[in-house]
Order: structure tokens, then sequence, then C-alpha cells
């Protein structure tokens, strides 16, 4: 039988090939705004002109068209600036005086606490995530690998490559995490180094970047803290020694002592105080209050953490700030980038659960070793994801 002749999707590469696969994509964006019960489909179509799918959607009850989903077909991302809103898809689905009643009830709802439990995940976060139920989450504090800063961190083939993956990390967490609650990062610009003598190095303002994609993911931004390190720490990068040298103008380069801590919240239109009031175990919350002893400004000086098990860990400080700063005991806090496990230990001593994914094997290795101090016993109960349990034996002992 000779081979059919292949589709627009196919012969451009693109990552959606047919309407399955887009029904599949928008199915995902309407789980994440709890609106996939009450939507149907109606036939996707592709627009090569633009390189995107449309996806019209049609009220469950009386099938009329309600809007449609724009999706990325070279990237398989929902565009949200070009798809109907969720507050236009809720209000023609529910109809004017239905909102109302909607935000009433709202108004009276108590949240359900997280039902996951301590976990250790091995693999590509983009997968992960896609496994763990809908808000389910209550924190995510990370620190995603730098672009191509280091021999070590060569994943990337391009800057916009790396920046795309960034974007569908942010956008699988927003499923998982709840309504209301904070993505904090931990992130700075990037120095790349000049090849050869003749060429200049180049410093990337990844954290700018990286808050237009929060922004366009459904995420509010919050505050920017800056963590600020001892001086003389960032004298390891090279930069500012020509000029210290020849004091010339123009070749006047700081050296970075500095990185961001970005805080974002997830897209809601209840305030914060709702999250508190909301929160269905009244004494967790109580027991959470933070002591006198506080950081009152933006700026943290918190000197920088070193293990020779990872090039670049951030410190044991800076995480336990951050968890107790922007979560409540009892609380699920998620690392999507876990390295070594820094976050989960800072969640265990501050009495919150985690869940650490990463995709290197030997820093699963470290976690599943190290989680035996953190939490003692327990440890036997952490869920393991593509890796082997926990062997407990030699503390049980």
């Amino acid at each position: 039988m000779p081979r059919q002749k292949q589709t627009v999707a196919e012969q451009r590469n693109y990552s959606i090939l047919d309407v399955k696969a887009a029904k599949q994509a928008a199915s995902v964006w309407l789980e994440s705004i709890r609106l996939e019960k009450a939507v149907d489909f109606g036939l996707p179509e592709i627009d090569d002109r633009y390189h995107v799918w449309r996806v019209p959607l049609l009220g469950k009850s009386n099938k009329h068209f309600i809007g449609e989903i724009v999706i990325d077909a070279r990237s398989s991302l929902v565009l949200k600036d070009k798809s109907t809103s969720p507050d236009i898809l809720e209000a023609r689905i529910l109809g004017r005086n239905g909102s109302t009643e909607k935000k009433e009830l709202q108004s009276n709802y108590i949240y359900p606490l997280s039902l996951l439990r301590n976990t250790i995940a091995f693999g590509d976060c983009e997968d992960i995530l896609q496994d763990l139920p809908a808000s389910s989450v209550d924190l995510v504090f990370t620190s995603p690998p730098y672009y191509n800063a280091r021999p070590e961190y060569t994943d990337y083939v391009t800057y916009e490559e790396y920046l795309l993956k960034m974007r569908k990390v942010i956008q699988c967490v927003h499923r998982v995490l709840s309504e209301g609650r904070f993505f904090v990062m931990n992130i700075s610009p990037v120095l790349i180094r000049r090849p050869s003598r003749n060429k200049s190095s180049r410093r990337i303002a990844v954290p700018f970047d990286m808050h237009r994609i929060f922004v366009e993911e459904g995420y509010d931004f919050i505050d920017d803290i800056i963590w600020e390190k001892p001086e003389g720490a960032g004298w390891a990068t090279g930069r500012g020694r020509r000029f210290a040298a020849d004091r010339n103008p123009l070749q006047y380069k700081p050296v970075p002592v500095t990185e961001y801590i970005l805080v974002y919240r997830k897209h809601t239109e209840k305030l914060i105080d709702w999250n508190i009031r909301s929160h269905p175990d009244q004494q967790l919350v109580n027991d959470s209050k933070i002591g006198d002893d506080y950081e009152r400004t933006n700026i943290w000086r918190i000197k920088p953490a070193h293990d020779t098990r990872h090039p670049a860990i951030f410190p044991l400080e800076l995480a336990e700030k951050v968890i107790t700063y922007y979560s409540f005991k009892g609380d699920i806090v998620l690392d999507p980038f876990a390295g070594i496990g820094t976050t989960g230990k800072a969640a265990a001593i501050s009495g919150r659960r985690f869940v650490l994914i990463d995709n290197e094997h030997s820093y699963i290795e470290f976690m599943r070793s190290d989680v035996k101090s953190w939490i003692g016993k327990e440890a036997k109960d952490v869920l393991t994801i593509n890796c082997s349990p926990i062997d407990v034996s030699d503390i049980l002992l």
C-alpha cells in the first residue's frame, strides 16, 4: 500500500500533528481552569498561515459556540492572549446571572488539603508534573538549571530553546498549583564566556525573560527579593578584573554578588486573606505564624552554600525563609529542579511535605539517601517515582 502524502503539519514538523493531539492539548488547558466537564469540542482546524490550531468550544448543555482555544502548532502551548479567556467562558456557560451565584458560593468555599505525601521522582519534570493531581501543590520553590553557564549545562542548543522549556514547566506547574498560592524562583543573569580573545563575553538577563513568561502563563508578580552574598563572592566569574587593572572608562563591569528571588502568585480574583481564612485547619495556620526575627526588607544577606555533589546549590537558609514566609505547616512544597534536595530538607525542617523532581540519576540517589536524615523512620513512607523505594533498615535497627 503506497504511503499517504504528508499533511501540512507533518511537512512543517509541528508538535501538534492532528485533530486528536489538538483536542488533547486543549483538554489539559481546560482541566487547569476546571471547565473540562462543562465544555465539548467542535472540529479543530489548523491555520498554517499563523502556525496555530484553532479548537472551537461548545457548551456541553446546549452545544452553542462559546469560544475557542488557540494552540501554537510548533510548541503545543496554548496561546492565552489569543484564546477565549476563562472568565468569558464561565460567563457564557453559566449565563450572566449564574456568575454572581458562583462568586457567592466561592466566598464560603473551604478548600481541601492536598493528599500528596512526601515524594521523590526521577525524570523530566514536564512529564512528572502531568501525572500529579490538579491543585495538589501549595508552594513551588526552585532554581532552574543555568543556561549553558558551565560545561555541565549544555542541554539547550539555543537560549530560545531554553526559554521554551522553562515556559512548558511553568505552564505545567500552573495546573498543579492551588488557587492563589505562590511560585518562587531563584534566578540570576548568566554570563556566557567569550569563545576567543577576539569575541566579547555576553551577559543574558534571564530573570527579565522569566518574568515575561510568568505573566503570560497566568501568574501575578508579587515581589522581587535580592539575595546579597558577601563582598568578593562573585570574583570567581572573572568579571571586573580587566577594569580593576586598567581603570579605563567603558570597561567598567561590576562584580555580581546578588541573585533574584522572584515571587509570583497563581492568578485569582481572591485576596490572599481568602487563602488564610479558607484553610481547613486553622490550627495549622496559627502554628505557622512568623516570629519577630523576620526579613523586613527585600534584601536578604545570606552566605552562599557549596557541596561537592552539585555545582550550584542554594543555601538551606534561603529555602527555609521562602518556605516559612509563603506556606503553612503541613503544606506540599514542590521543587521541579530539585538537585540534591535542599528544598526538601528545608520543607522537612519547617514541618511541610515535599515533592522533589530531578532528571539526574546521581542526584536522586543522594536524595534517597539523605531523606533518612531529614525525616527519620518516616522515610519508609516516601513515594518514589521511577526509582527504587527507600531502604530504611539501617535506621530501624
